[in-house]
């Protein structure tokens, strides 16, 4: 079931994230969240944005949310989407139906342009934001450093026609 996010979801969320921060170079974090910590990251952005969750019998197997672009007024149209899935719920199509809901949200609330970030390589993830027509905008080549390795992120926009 998706539903919007509670406050109550934050400590399987975080363990959902740390595992991403501490195993992986998909986040540029590199400390994991404490719980309280991520408890303010969902209050910040569920107030303003959606946030949604995949929940299966009482268990969270991912989640997705947009938040802000960019600060200055003129980008209030576009948002940057993220979506992570419990390590072991990949290949069940959970990304996919979070990013279903989460995308027909924003078209509904008048957004013009989603934006993704991905570290590359990351094809799971470039897949997904492909299938649901983000094209590649910008290609960032070693701008982050994570387990001694250089590492690239990619830009994908979809722009909503109205």
């Amino acid at each position: 079931m998706i539903r919007p996010v509670t406050i109550e979801d934050a400590e399987q969320l975080v363990s959902i994230y740390n595992h991403y921060v501490l195993n992986t170079i998909v986040t540029f974090d590199d400390v994991p969240f404490s719980v309280e910590a991520f408890k303010e990251k969902i209050d910040s952005i569920y107030k303003t944005f959606p946030f949604i969750v995949f929940e299966e019998e009482g268990k969270i197997l991912g989640y997705a949310y947009a938040n802000k672009w960019r600060e200055k007024p003129a980008y209030k149209y576009s948002v940057e989407s993220t979506v992570y899935l419990h390590h072991e719920a990949q290949g069940k199509q959970i990304g996919s139906k979070l990013y279903t809901d989460l995308l027909n949200q924003l078209k509904i609330q008048n957004y013009h342009v989603v934006v993704g970030g991905l570290t590359l390589p990351n094809d799971a993830s470039v897949k997904l934001h492909e299938k649901f027509g983000f094209k590649q905008v910008a290609h960032f080549k070693e701008v982050g450093l994570k387990f001694d390795k250089w590492l690239d992120v990619g830009f994908w926009q979809l722009t909503f026609n109205k």
